[in-house]
């Protein structure tokens, strides 16, 4: 919206012929009927110029921004439809006072906040915000406190979406932070708790906005954010489309499409995508596109963590989360970071009736100093938290290696998975044949090693010994994944299954 700013000067003549315009009125000797009709329309049209002025917001790009009265604080909060379900939003306006929170700027954001979970509606934040005003000391402190408070009260009641659309510092970092999802625009959006300047003045070490909080920086390295876009337009297009996936609240089912894939379809390729040589890599997303309705896959934070591929597609027009582990990179093993990733969603998708489809070729956790003294214990233990605790449809595939304990963890039948498949390439062992024959066989001379491992390769690396105690429920045609998936998920649709009553759990922070 834009407009030009109204001088000091003109409004008071306005303000004066108003006042002069109702004295003629009340002076007039009207009926008292005229009287208040024609008062009530001058106080209409003050409205409406009052309504026309604060759209302005912070003025004339800022040019005369010390100079003029700002009509409306730094946020414009609301509600409307995307795609025909409501949604509220609310927008920090940085020409506003630099989107800066005040005591106002939070309470209309509350407001929004509390209506949009008596409602059972989405809310998206549009962020733009310098931070803290200081001008309103501990005032705006307690803004933030409040909103923090109803992010936390919100959290797996209905979804919480945040855009960062400009800078974000100091305390407008953390409200983004308590929501589901955080999405950047690329070259213009910066998060960071402290500026280049605090920096530099405290750690002398001189960076630039980008290299400390831009969309590079959160979706790559730090996962603090969950996607990047290029420009405004395409985050706002590619918002709609991630909205789509989503369920108004938890007590709503996912919305359900009409496909235009047929749920029947087969698909030869799969049969050939996993190599027989197991240290042969191929792609997971491949294998994503091929099963899932028209190859449509929403991918959640792609470029970070990149062993493991999660996101949002659809079995039959039912939208699902999937989680797959990615054999391009690093052969799909799990560590830290990719543990942390997998099991935040998937909590996300058992709060909002999300189905969980999980594809496996997991060699294990990642081994070495770093990740034991970073808390790879701590760390993969989330992800067998989340799968042991959600208790929406599960259903697993595994394509190729399945070893060890992240066997255990991948959503296996032993933690309440509802239906185990396997590809009859699948490994599924305590480890890979050549690793398991140097502990076993440690010592004996190399042909005797070869022979073992054959062997071992024969018994055990193979899907054969789960499927016989009950562990994988078939071995499948790969060509047929789709159909059997959809199958079973119609099945499934109307599971219920709860937990054992509790506050709530204390998962491996």
């Amino acid at each position: 919206m834009s407009g030009l700013p109204v001088s000091k000067a003109v409004m008071d003549h306005r303000q004066s012929e108003r006042t002069n315009g109702v004295n003629a009125v009340q002076s007039a000797g009207l009926s008292a009927f005229v009287r208040q009709t024609m008062s009530q329309t001058i106080m209409l049209k003050m409205v409406e110029e009052k309504r026309e002025a604060s759209k302005v917001g912070g003025g004339q790009a800022r040019i005369d921004a010390q100079h003029k009265k700002v009509v409306g604080d730094g946020v414009v909060t609301g509600h409307g439809l995307v795609e025909g379900r409501p949604v509220y939003v609310f927008s920090q306006d940085f020409t506003a006072f630099g989107g800066s929170l005040s005591k106002m700027h939070a309470a209309k954001i509350c407001k929004i906040m509390d209506q949009a979970v008596q409602s059972g509606v989405p809310v998206i934040g549009l962020n733009d915000s310098g931070g803290a005003r200081i001008q309103e000391g501990v005032d705006s402190l307690a803004g933030y406190a409040d909103i923090f408070l109803r992010n936390v009260q919100a959290s797996g009641v209905i979804p919480q979406i945040s855009m960062i659309m400009g800078p974000c510092a100091g305390g407008a970092v953390y409200s983004p932070a308590l929501t589901d999802f955080i999405f950047m625009v690329r070259d213009t959006s910066h998060l960071f708790v402290t500026g280049p300047d605090v920096v530099r003045a405290v750690t002398n070490e001189t960076v630039t906005q980008e290299q400390l909080g831009g969309a590079t920086a959160h979706t790559v390295k730090s996962g603090v954010a969950h996607g990047a876009f290029e420009n405004e337009i395409v985050a706002i297009r590619k918002l709609r489309e991630f909205l789509s996936f989503l369920p108004s609240s938890n007590r709503e089912a996912p919305p359900i499409r009409s496909p235009e894939d047929s749920p029947s379809r087969s698909d030869p390729v799969l049969k050939n995508l996993v190599p027989w040589n197991s240290t042969e890599a191929y792609d997971m997303k491949e294998a994503i596109r091929r099963i899932v309705d028209e190859e449509d896959f929403f991918e959640i934070m792609p470029e970070h963590a990149k062993n493991i591929v999660v996101g949002f597609a659809r079995l039959n027009g039912q939208p699902i989360g999937i989680i797959g582990n990615q054999p391009l990179v690093s052969s799909g093993v799990l560590d830290i970071n990719a543990s942390v990733k997998a099991a935040r969603f998937v909590r996300f998708c058992d709060a909002f009736h999300l189905p969980l489809l999980t594809l496996v070729d997991v060699p294990g956790f990642l081994p070495g100093t770093a990740q034991e003294h970073g808390g790879i214990i701590r760390h993969g233990a989330k992800l067998l938290y989340a799968y042991a605790e959600a208790t929406v449809p599960k259903m697993t595939v595994i394509l190729r290696k399945a070893y060890g304990g992240a066997y255990d963890v991948m959503s296996s039948k032993h933690l309440r998975g509802d239906v185990n498949y396997a590809w009859p390439t699948a490994e599924i062992a305590v480890m890979g044949a050549k690793a398991a024959v140097e502990v076993i066989f440690r010592g004996v001379d190399k042909k005797v090693q070869q022979e073992k491992t054959d062997e071992y390769q024969t018994k055990f690396a193979n899907p054969m010994p789960a499927a016989q105690r009950g562990y994988i429920d078939d071995i499948i045609d790969p060509a047929l994944t789709r159909s059997i998936l959809i199958r079973d998920l119609q099945i499934l649709r109307n599971k219920k299954q709860t937990n054992l009553w509790k506050k709530h759990g204390n998962i491996p922070l």
